[in-house]
């Protein structure tokens, strides 16, 4: 019986070493499911900060535009919240 099992199988140390990697892979709670799983939210992590930096850079490129240009100033608040001249009529147009 013991014939048909290979040699190095035989060996306790490389048995042992044998189910510890196992362990390790595959049962452990850092195992490397989990570990390909967090890298992967790191990188989709990575993404939304670049992303949302971007923002942030083109929003105070924006609010700095409005501080100190009011003709900058009157486009938005005519576009945004439809304020308009006394003297003036607003149409909106929807499109479909």
């Amino acid at each position: 019986m013991l014939d048909k099992i290979p040699s190095f199988l035989k060996n306790k140390y490389i048995v042992v070493l044998i189910i510890a990697v196992v362990w390790f892979l595959f049962f452990d709670q850092n195992n490397l499911i989990q570990q390909y799983r967090l890298s992967r939210q790191i990188k989709d992590l990575k993404h939304e900060k670049e992303y949302y930096l971007k923002e942030i850079a083109r929003d105070s490129a924006n609010i700095e535009r409005l501080k100190y240009d009011p003709q900058e100033l009157e486009r938005y608040a005519r576009e945004k919240y439809l304020m308009k001249k006394e003297n003036e009529d607003i149409f909106i147009v929807k499109e479909e």
